[in-house]
């Protein structure tokens, strides 16, 4: 199997198999259709690998016999990318077909292939952008004969306060949330894995949960909240607390859209699949590459309109040529 490869992809609305398939085709690229056409999907389809499976015929035939069938309409090589972001990468694959297929019809099928990754490649990049903040939740408003009864008001967070009646700590209400704790809280009690010296009580994470959320709001992400708070703290310090509120303060980011995208997750250009000249892999757009092969190799292959089996012109002088060298490497 390929990995990846000139991995087989088998095209759609194929004819059923039957014993006349390839018929019209000579000996060795009947042969070699025969052979790709009962391979699954997957299989690896270079040509170093279909001369391991084919002992009868080396690597220079088989690509020969790969151009025939290229031009014959029954594959096309292609290279496209996967993945998204900085883990794009280039793979190489070829769409088969059992029935014979003309340039106009594989234009059209990877044309579809192409839209096909372009929404997909679109989708993920639209999966990834940060969303607007959404507004709380409003109370659905009570009508008349509604026997249910609206929710109460949150209680605000209470003061601790010492024996003698001072004011310990005053903590800021934390922002509306869920049923869970709110990103900001879960930034700042993640801060004590990070480092230590940081650690913070649950009071502390809900004094300071407020002003997280302004961060947050602004267009940063939670690591680079993180960073923000984390880096370049001294070797010992007496309130942690203190010092985070004091950071948040002084280094609170400029305001940004809630919509702004971070580089990495900027839109990624539309998937597209290119064509692979089948003798010497050129990449180009299928409407540049008719029968599957570019205009240099399209002028070393003996193809016509009527002959759906090429074979590439032997050169008329080799032997002559030969000789000569030979008599040139005579001692004199």
């Amino acid at each position: 199997m390929a990995n990846p490869g000139y991995g087989k992809r088998s095209a759609p609305d194929q004819q059923p198999r039957t014993r006349d398939d390839f018929t019209l085709l000579p000996t060795r690229e009947r042969y070699v259709a025969g052979f790709i056409d009962h391979l699954p999907d997957g299989a690896a389809m270079s040509v170093k690998q279909l001369a391991k499976q084919l002992p009868l015929y080396g690597q220079q035939a088989i690509s020969t016999a790969l151009n025939a069938l290229s031009v014959a309409g029954h594959l096309r090589r292609v290279r496209c990318p996967v993945g998204t972001g900085d883990e794009t990468r280039w793979v190489f694959r070829t769409f088969w077909s059992r029935t014979a297929r003309d340039n106009e019809w594989w234009n059209t099928y990877l044309a579809t292939e192409t839209a096909a990754k372009a929404a997909t490649a679109q989708a993920a990049t639209t999966n990834v952008a940060v969303p607007p903040p959404s507004e709380p939740p409003r109370p659905a408003p009570v009508g008349v004969g509604d026997h249910r009864h609206p929710e109460p008001p949150a209680v605000p967070q209470q003061r601790t306060t010492h024996p003698t009646g001072t004011t310990a700590r005053e903590a800021a209400p934390p922002p509306a949330r869920g049923t869970g704790p709110s990103p900001a809280y879960l930034a700042l009690a993640r801060l004590g894995r990070e480092d230590h010296r940081l650690a913070l009580s649950a009071d502390d994470c809900a004094a300071l949960e407020a002003q997280a959320a302004e961060w947050l709001a602004r267009g940063v992400t939670v690591d680079y909240l993180t960073s923000a708070l984390t880096a370049g703290i001294p070797a010992e310090i007496n309130s942690p607390v203190g010092f985070l509120r004091r950071r948040l303060t002084t280094k609170v980011p400029p305001h940004l859209p809630p919509t702004t995208v971070r580089p990495s997750q900027a839109a990624a250009p539309a998937a597209r699949v290119l064509v692979e000249c089948t003798e010497c892999g050129t990449p180009g757009p299928p409407e540049a590459l008719p029968d599957g092969l570019c205009r240099p190799c399209r002028g070393t292959c003996g193809t016509s309109p009527g002959d759906s089996s090429p074979t590439l012109a032997v050169p008329p002088d080799i032997k002559t040529h030969m000789a000569n060298l030979r008599n040139l490497l005579k001692p004199v």
